[in-house]
């Protein structure tokens, strides 16, 4: 792994172990000599780990869709900057540069990022490893979701170990490091096996 894609809060949340975990984080890249890829926000906190990655001189490597948003400021600090048209042309290209992905805490767009690299790589798209930071169990709720989905019969029971969630950032970068994507399976249960 050289590039780690985050997606996090454009705000910073209400619990101060939100910002400190995503220094922490940023911290933890930089020791590890990963490059942060990430949507080039200095809001919430996307800003926090990027500003946590260069004031360690790391490399931030921001994708930020040009003129969409009036209050998601980009960072004047990023050792590249991206410039897309659309969301799309956005996660797209923070796909395409990353060699895996992890979620800080944030919302719907934060969800909706995690969730499209999670069923691409259910459906084969990627084989990258993918990791929740799990911030005073900010993630739980949602682990025990796709828990639920599995037993309801919509995610096969293998398909599951494709989230690694750890609520320490160096053990998160550890199990990703030493990822080995789930045996391949039939995701359409109507279908022959």
């Amino acid at each position: 792994m050289k590039r780690i894609c985050v997606y996090a809060g454009s705000n910073p949340g209400v619990n101060p172990l939100f910002e400190r975990y995503a220094q922490e984080l940023g911290k933890e890249l930089v020791s590890r000599g990963l490059e942060l890829v990430y949507g080039g926000s200095s809001m919430g906190l996307m800003g926090r780990v990027a500003n946590a990655v260069l004031e360690g001189d790391g490399k931030a490597i921001g994708v930020m869709p040009t003129g969409l948003f009036r209050g998601e400021i980009v960072h004047k600090g990023l050792t590249e900057l991206h410039e897309v048209l659309t969301m799309h042309e956005r996660k797209a290209k923070m796909i395409d540069l990353s060699d895996g992905f992890i979620a800080l805490p944030g919302g719907l767009g934060t969800f909706e990022e995690i969730f499209e690299v999670v069923s691409w790589g259910q459906i084969g798209i990627h084989q990258k490893p993918i990791g929740l930071l799990n911030v005073d169990g900010y993630y739980t709720p949602l682990m025990q979701m796709v828990e639920h989905a599995t037993e309801a019969g919509f995610i096969p029971a293998m398909q599951g170990e494709l989230i690694l969630c750890e609520s320490d950032p160096a053990v998160l970068l550890d199990r990703m490091r030493e990822y080995t994507p789930p045996v391949k399976v039939n995701k359409w249960s109507e279908l022959d096996k």
